[in-house]
């Protein structure tokens, strides 16, 4: 099967219009993600694999109040800098090693 130059243009050419149809669709669901005050809203499904934690871990979190979050029409959503809040408070710091524990 051979393919002129011509042909082979043409179909590259519906192929990039395609390409510029799908990053006009992802930019309009990127500016659609639920936000508030400027803030990107998560829902638990989103934390969830964020931090690779079970439902049952984050339940834990929500009632300890270790990790804010918000019900909106009976829905949980968490604000995403609070999560990554939480993340940055949950680091372990290293133990320093001294010549004596060595």
């Amino acid at each position: 099967m051979n393919i002129d130059r011509l042909e082979f243009n043409s179909w590259m050419e519906r192929i990039m219009s395609r390409f510029d149809i799908l990053k006009e669709c992802i930019n309009e669901i990127h500016l659609q993600r639920n936000g508030v005050d400027g803030e990107e809203l998560l829902d638990n499904q989103d934390v969830l694999l964020m931090l690779k934690i079970s439902n049952r871990s984050l339940q834990r979190y929500r009632s300890s109040g270790k990790l804010p979050y918000y019900t909106i029409s009976g829905k949980l959503y968490y604000k995403l800098t609070d999560v990554q809040q939480f993340v940055r408070e949950s680091f372990n710091v290293p133990l320093q090693r001294t010549k004596d524990n060595q």
